[in-house]
C-alpha cells in the first residue's frame, strides 16, 4: 500500500489559506490571539495574512500537506526582515476591535515585546503547529530540518523561538534538535516562567 505523501509548500495569499493559518497560529500560541482579538480572530488574522511585510504575512508561512490536505504550518522570518514589518495590516483588519487589541497590548506589553528582543542575525520561528493525529510521526522534525536549511540559506547565525514553558512535547522536540533554553519570561520570584526562549547556533 502506498504511504501518504507529505510535502512542504509555500503559502498562497488567499483568505481560505489565511483562515487555516489563523487556526494553527492560535493553536501554537495556546489561545492568545483569540484572547487578544476576540471571536473574529480568524477573520482578522486571515486578512493580515494576505498582506505583505507583517508578522503574520503569507510570505513567512510554509504549509505541510498530506495527500494535498494542509495538516500543519510553520511561520518564520529573519531578524532583518522583522525590522521592516508593519503592524498596520493587523490593525486595519481588526477595525473596531483594534481598541481591544490595544488594551490587551498594554496589559501584556512585556509579553508582546518578545518579538523586539530577537537578536541580530537570528532566524526566528514565530509559530509551528501540526495536526494532533500526525504528531510523533516525524512531521515536526521535517519542519525543523526545513527551518535550519532556510536559516543557513538566509545567512543567519542562530535559530531562535519562544515556546510555552509548560509545552513539554514541543520543548522535547526542540531539545532533540540541539536547541537550548537561553532565557525565560517572566523573571519574577515565586512565579514560574510562562515562556522560554530556545536557540541553536548554526
Amino acid at each position: 500500500m502506498d504511504q501518504p505523501s507529505i510535502v512542504l509548500r509555500p503559502a498562497n495569499p488567499t483568505l481560505d489559506e489565511g483562515m487555516v493559518y489563523a487556526r494553527y497560529l492560535d493553536q501554537a500560541a495556546e489561545g492568545f490571539f483569540r484572547f487578544m482579538l476576540g471571536s473574529r480572530v480568524a477573520d482578522i488574522v486571515a486578512a493580515a495574512y494576505t498582506q505583505p511585510d507583517n508578522n503574520y504575512s503569507y510570505q513567512n508561512v510554509t504549509f505541510v500537506e498530506r495527500d494535498s490536505v494542509i495538516v500543519g504550518m510553520v511561520s518564520s522570518f529573519t531578524a532583518r526582515q522583522r525590522l521592516s514589518f508593519s503592524d498596520e495590516p493587523l490593525k486595519r483588519a481588526a477595525g473596531k476591535r483594534h481598541v481591544r487589541m490595544r488594551t490587551v497590548a498594554i496589559l501584556c506589553a512585556p509579553l508582546l515585546r518578545i518579538l523586539d528582543t530577537i537578536a541580530a542575525g537570528d532566524f526566528y520561528i514565530l509559530a509551528m503547529a501540526v495536526d494532533e493525529k500526525l504528531r510523533g510521526q516525524g512531521v515536526g522534525s521535517m519542519l525543523m530540518d526545513y527551518m535550519e536549511e532556510s536559516a543557513v540559506a538566509s545567512g543567519c547565525a542562530r535559530l531562535a523561538l519562544d515556546v510555552s514553558a509548560r509545552n513539554k512535547g514541543a520543548r522535547r522536540l526542540y531539545e532533540r534538535r540541539g536547541m537550548n533554553v537561553e532565557s525565560a519570561w517572566p523573571k519574577l520570584p515565586f512565579i514560574p516562567p510562562l515562556f522560554v526562549r530556545m536557540t541553536k547556533p548554526l
